[in-house]
């Protein structure tokens, strides 16, 4: 291996050349796209990078010329400035050997981070090896930090350089240093290293324990600790969450002494000095020279369930409390079997449980959805918010969340800490402008009243039940049938009758015929290409519909799928409204056309407009045009046999009907559209009943009325 010098370009040396050649499936990963989108682009643009080898039959290409590809054209979702660094992190792989195993090149790698980070200079200048080790024990002179860490390396004189290049190089592309830490941290399973990550909550909800923990509205200059550290993805999350130039001082315990050093290299890339930093090897933090924390945020140690003892975790919990001064608050994540799932009548566990709620500590008891641990998938979680309150300002109420029937994703969980931020900044009381999701307020004596109950919202008492929604759900139902009532009146007023008119074409008016291919060659149709939107940016409460393939296909009701203003222009600058007459059409997973009559929307690949233009000769009418298609596309699945050509929309034939034939038809299918509308809204209104009716009686807060004057029996 040949070291690099400062003369020499800054791409990382690899062992083997053949660490630079990537699949189909890999293109894919590091564009951000699916798998047969990598297929798709080779076939269709000449200039996608030829295969440079072949492995069974798959070909391979060359990585870096991918990259450039990638770069150059701006297809893919993978940020320009990462794809560099995301190539090194994928290629990062082949520097793992016998001699150099995971663990010993992942801490080398972040300690040369760590060093760049604090001598604000590149560490591959070009000079050797024991120089830069040098500098490095006159950062660390106790060895605390990174120094055993670069000095395990194996032939430090070539591994060494080239490492300290592939350093340099991730945090050109990163925003700062921390960014670049972490992409290694992330890239860890690649290296077969799962370790680490395998008792530590996902990312997502390692972010949502941070917004939860409330330390953004923390004081300056407060003390946070984090106890159980694992890799340091909590105090890594919360400081990225605390407010700019906090100050704060960070504790932190691990039993591990790897991942001790681990997490003072992570935070100290992170900007923060190293007398507001003090990790320590054990299970408790060091609090003798700081004082009690103002924050705790801890996630308990994995433990097998046949081994899980609920007392044992709620002993653990009471541990931590000790650490809390009045004003103080915790959040813990733990195994819901304990937190929050039933136990056993008046046992230990049941009486140490509800010990939190006499002095008022428990405020909020939260069950997560499945799969907090990736890892761990059978294993459900639970998280207790804490705070410990002068007892003038004690309310005696518990907010109870139950999240584990919904989706592990970045909006759930997002509302769930919009939940809690506003129970927080209420003083732990009910704010009569907001109504918890998904959760419920209840008084602390009501759960103390019934041993061994579930800390859940279905546990809460008859009269707890009756909320505002619930308290509303009458009038709710009340208006549904006045509505539906207001339908079936306008549906009598239209009348069944239908009168398209159809009769047989006479032979002497033969119907020509085109393809979608013509049409667009002939400018009488316009394409315009679908956007590809993450799936965590669309919600239901978002300003603009998106109008993905379920929806055309209708497996989905338009406006289900939204998208907020600010994401949409600042994240998807360039997607596209549709117009109103817009053609959305699909070819996957079958075919499928929408007319949006409305305009306004915003399309989602692989999802594409099929725009009529408005001069066109013969003119196009959408729904006319939408109708053929759909018949074409049915004719050739219905032809097409077993093995049949391929989908594409552009080979689908059409009659091109002229000006007064294309206007009738279309009058008929805008008759049928509004009728379809009124069932369509109907079917709608019904189902809102239905849901309303079903969420009472399954409460136990609604009840149905004998008919009058009807016997029931």
């Amino acid at each position: 291996m040949t070291t690099h010098t400062a003369s020499t370009t800054p791409t990382p040396i690899l062992p083997e050349t053949p660490a630079w050649r990537i699949t189909y499936a890999e293109i894919a990963a590091l564009a951000q796209v699916k798998r047969p989108v990598p297929t798709t682009w080779a076939r269709r643009h000449p200039d996608f990078p030829a295969p440079v080898a072949h492995d069974d039959g798959r070909p391979l290409f060359d990585a870096r010329a991918v990259v450039d590809w990638l770069a150059s054209t701006g297809r893919g979702n993978t940020d320009p400035r990462r794809l560099r660094a995301e190539l090194a992190l994928h290629t990062l792989a082949a520097w793992r050997t016998p001699l150099l195993p995971a663990s010993v090149l992942i801490g080398a790698l972040t300690s040369l981070v760590c060093l760049h980070q604090q001598l604000d200079a590149p560490v591959a200048d070009g000079r050797p090896w024991p120089s830069l080790l040098e500098r490095a024990a006159a950062i660390d002179p106790d060895d605390d930090v990174l120094v055993s860490e670069l000095r395990a390396l194996p032939d430090p004189d070539r591994t060494g350089p080239a490492l300290a290049h592939l350093a340099d190089e991730l945090i050109d592309a990163a925003y700062n240093p921390a960014e670049a830490f972490d992409w290694i941290l992330q890239a860890r399973h690649r290296l077969g290293s799962r370790e680490p990550a395998a008792d530590e909550p996902t990312p997502e909800v390692t972010r949502a324990l941070a917004a939860l923990s409330g330390v953004d509205t923390l004081g300056e200059g407060s003390v946070i600790a984090v106890p159980y550290a694992g890799s340091g993805d909590l105090p890594a999350a919360l400081h990225d969450r605390a407010a700019e130039d906090s100050a704060h001082t960070y504790l932190a315990a691990d039993p591990d002494l790897a991942r001790v050093r681990l997490v003072r290299r992570r935070m100290l890339v992170r900007g923060v000095y190293e007398f507001r930093l003090d990790v320590v090897q054990g299970e408790e933090v060091s609090v003798d020279e700081w004082g009690d924390p103002d924050l705790l945020v801890c996630a308990l140690p994995y433990e097998p369930a046949e081994t899980r003892d609920p007392k044992a975790v709620l002993e653990q919990v009471a541990a931590l409390t000790d650490y809390l001064d009045t004003g103080a608050g915790a959040l813990v994540l733990g195994p819901a079997d304990a937190l929050t799932g039933p136990l056993a009548r008046h046992g230990d566990a049941d009486r140490l449980r509800r010990s939190f709620l006499a002095p008022g500590l428990l405020k909020a008891a939260i069950s997560l959805p499945d799969g907090a641990y990736a890892y761990r998938p059978g294993y459900r979680t639970a998280a207790w918010l804490l705070a410990r309150v002068p007892e003038e300002q004690r309310t005696g109420l518990v907010l109870l969340a139950d999240y584990s029937a919904q989706p592990l994703t970045e909006p759930v969980l997002a509302t769930l800490a919009e939940d809690i931020a506003i129970w927080r900044t209420s003083g732990w009381r009910h704010d009569p402008r907001h109504e918890p999701r998904h959760a419920a307020i209840v008084r602390g004596t009501d759960l103390d009243d019934r041993p061994g109950a579930p800390f859940t919202p279905q546990q809460r008492t008859r009269t707890a039940r009756y909320t505002r929604t619930v308290a509303e759900r009458p009038a709710r139902i009340a208006d549904l049938e006045r509505h539906l009532a207001d339908l079936h009146a306008r549906s009598a007023a239209t009348g069944l009758h239908l009168n398209a008119r159809a009769e047989p074409r006479p032979e002497s008016r033969p119907v020509r015929r085109t393809s979608v291919a013509r049409l667009l060659r002939t400018r009488r149709l316009r394409r315009r290409p679908g956007h590809r939107f993450a799936p965590e940016h669309l919600t239901a409460d978002g300003h603009y519909p998106v109008l993905t393939p379920e929806e055309i296909l209708g497996t989905a009701r338009i406006g289900t799928r939204r998208i907020d203003r600010g994401i949409l222009l600042t994240a998807y600058e360039h997607a596209q409204f549709t117009e109103p007459g817009d053609l959305v059409v699909t070819a996957h997973p079958r075919f499928g056309v929408h007319v949006d009559t409305a305009g306004l929307s915003l399309v989602a690949a692989p999802a594409r407009i099929l725009r009529v233009h408005p001069d066109a000769d013969p003119p196009l009418r959408p729904r006319v045009l939408a109708a053929l298609l759909r018949a074409a596309a049915a004719e050739h699945a219905r032809v097409g046999g077993a093995v049949r050509a391929p989908r594409r929309i552009e080979d689908l034939v059409i009659p091109d009907l002229g000006r007064a034939e294309a206007d009738l038809y279309e009058a008929v299918l805008a008759d049928i559209e509004s009728r379809a509308a009124l069932l369509r809204e109907q079917t709608a209104a019904l189902d809102d009943l239905s849901r309303l009716m079903a969420a009472g009686m399954a409460d136990g807060t609604l009840t149905i009325q004998p008919v009058p004057h009807t016997d029931t029996h």
